[in-house]
């Protein structure tokens, strides 16, 4: 059933599989068998897990003949840097209403954003983010332009088809590699990651493979309910009889440490712990709390120690240069 995802339109961003590394010291500190799947190294400027959503999105776009794509995201968005890039990749403009957490400082994500041509449209409250993109949308379709809305952290059923496809390259490189996961972990937030990786084990007969979300600021019960409505919508979108029930999603929302986008102690020495024992950099607002929360769940015992993880690196990096004031409270 995966030759329907396949068969969707895609306009491709970036080399395909990122590599899966084994980490030999920090998986023998934690007590497990530590895999990093590496989706913070595409070529798509500086790359992260929206490149895979953005392939089918933009494709998406360009059948329907749009010239500008709309998006939103906090002002730290990798979603927006990505969407920028992927826009300009294709030929397109590109507009973001970006809204708090984060400075609009020429630093990180903004200083590549304006790099790249971005239109930014600051607007103070989340809540009235989407609304500001219809107003827009409809402002440039009344001068004749063709704009395409794309929702916060592209999760949408295209969007998701990344990570179903992303299953795939897990099992087949773990094949490689010479083991079996047991359980794939990783930062959720819009939901598509989550929901695609979950699709895609269901249509490859790999349910027993836990994925296991560490959400970055949603509630559990928010986070249950918009992956169910995700992957069921998406087997629609795909003609398929699967479905899927909170009962087929983990995840964990006591490792946000306040809120989205809040940057603690914990957080930056779990960034500074990673990169002195592995070499490999994660960012404050969705990768450290992802590993932190991997590394309690084993220490608690909810992922068994001698476990086969893999760690799915969903990117982040240039947020580290945004929040450099936050981050060097605790270095």
């Amino acid at each position: 059933m995966l030759w329907k995802v396949l068969s969707y339109p895609r306009f491709r961003l970036t080399t395909l599989p990122t590599p899966m590394e084994r980490a030999q010291r920090l998986g023998s500190e934690l007590g497990v068998n530590l895999y990093i799947k590496r989706d913070d190294v595409m070529e798509l400027c500086f790359g992260g897990n929206k490149v895979r959503k953005l392939e089918f999105i933009v494709a998406d776009a360009l059948s329907k003949g749009a010239d500008v794509l709309i998006t939103r995201g906090a002002t730290h968005s990798n979603h927006v840097r990505l969407t920028a890039a992927a826009a300009r990749r294709a030929g397109l403009e590109v507009y973001a209403v970006v809204t708090p957490p984060g400075s609009l400082a020429l630093q990180g994500n903004i200083l590549l954003d304006r790099l790249l041509g971005a239109k930014l449209v600051p607007v103070e409250k989340v809540e009235e983010a989407d609304e500001v993109m219809l107003r827009l949308s409809e402002k440039l379709r009344a001068e004749g332009r063709r704009p395409y809305v794309i929702p916060a952290g592209g999760a949408s059923e295209l969007g998701v088809l990344g990570y179903t496809l992303a299953a795939l390259e897990v099992l087949q490189q773990s094949l490689d590699l010479g083991f079996k996961p047991d359980y794939v972990v990783h930062a959720t937030g819009t939901g598509a990651t989550q929901a695609g990786l979950v699709l895609g084990l269901k249509l490859l007969g790999a349910s027993h493979v836990k994925v296991v979300g560490i959400s970055n600021g949603r509630s559990r019960g928010e986070m249950l309910s918009r992956l169910v409505r995700l992957v069921n919508s998406t087997s629609e979108l795909l003609g398929l009889e699967v479905r899927a029930s909170e009962d087929d999603f983990t995840v964990y929302d006591e490792y946000s440490f306040g809120g989205y986008g809040v940057i603690t102690k914990e957080v930056v020495k779990t960034i500074k712990y990673v990169a002195e024992v592995e070499g490999v950099l994660l960012d404050p607002v969705y990768t450290a709390k992802a590993f932190y929360g991997l590394s309690d769940l084993v220490h608690r015992g909810v992922i068994p120690r001698g476990s086969n993880v893999v760690f799915i690196h969903t990117g982040g990096t240039p947020i580290n240069f945004q929040y450099a004031a936050e981050l060097g409270r605790y270095l």
